[in-house]
């Protein structure tokens, strides 16, 4: 019995070591990644920020007639999500799905997907889906954002949608990511950057014509810094669920040498008993 005990011991042992080469090998892989995003992060928010504050100027200083700011009911809304392509990042996922399905309840709502956890989740309920782009994270460039934003404008200014919003999850830090949800259109004063007062800015020919020139980088500016926001949190999350069920991992190993020690000691020691009762019985 302590044999056969021994060898299911042993054979749990190499399971949860082959588990732990596996988790450490995506741990290191994620960290790399999640090095290499970090810089796109911060080589993107000058850019993101600098445009936010720009919408926001033009919207404070100036009383604005124009399609992006608003003016009419919201009947329906389209919602852009930002989830990731693999899982085993902890609460990733989960967090900008849900946040995302909340803020759609009650809502006559569309879905545009990027990443193919949001494509799986929202294709297998009851949501319209308008477009997919899975697998497009991790190499997304600015430019790539323009056909999706193209289709994005044309469809709010052709009345299809009355509102845009973006759900995504913003990179704090290393161990912090936060799901957010962000209205692109209309734009309003109050969703932009507070910043300290300046100089009003002269914009010509008019402050509509620049605004709606703006827009469309306002849009393709957003949208990529959210995907390299979302693509560093999916890489940090994964690398700290990857730790954790490595630390895990070797807590099992432990506990299982433990036990095998234990099986082993109680097996030598059966094996003196009937040794030691077998001499006394010749003996005798």
């Amino acid at each position: 019995m302590a044999s056969g005990n021994m060898k299911d011991i042993k054979r749990r042992i190499r399971s949860v070591e082959s588990t732990m080469q596996i988790t450490k090998a995506m741990e290191l892989v994620a960290s790399s990644k999640l090095r290499r995003a970090k810089e796109r992060v911060e080589q993107a928010r000058p850019y993101f920020y600098a445009l936010q504050e720009t919408v926001a100027r033009i919207l404070r200083e100036n009383r604005l007639s124009s399609a992006y700011t608003g003016g009419r009911t919201v009947k329906k809304s389209l919602f852009l999500v930002i989830a990731g392509d693999r899982g085993l990042a902890g609460g990733y996922n989960s967090g900008v799905l849900k946040l995302a399905a909340a803020e759609m309840e009650g809502k006559d709502a569309v879905v545009i997907t990027i990443g193919k956890k949001a494509q799986e989740y929202f294709g297998k309920r009851d949501y319209t889906v308008l477009a997919d782009y899975p697998g497009v994270a991790e190499h997304m460039t600015i430019a790539d954002t323009h056909p999706i934003t193209e289709d994005l404008l044309a469809r709010y200014r052709a009345g299809e949608i009355d509102e845009i919003c973006l759900c995504y999850t913003a990179f704090v830090s290393p161990m912090t990511q936060e799901p957010r949800m962000v209205r692109l259109l209309p734009v309003a004063p109050e969703e932009g950057s507070k910043s300290e007062k300046r100089a009003m800015a002269e914009c010509d020919p008019s402050p509509e014509v620049v605004l709606n020139a703006i827009i469309p980088e306002y849009l393709c500016g957003t949208l990529y810094g959210a995907v390299v926001e979302s693509y560093a949190s999916e890489q940090s999350a994964r690398r700290m669920a990857m730790e954790s069920a490595s630390d895990n991992a070797n807590e099992m190993i432990e506990d299982l040498n433990l036990s095998y020690n234990r099986a082993r000691q109680a097996a030598i020691t059966q094996e003196i008993t009937e040794i030691v009762a077998g001499s006394g019985a010749v003996g005798s």
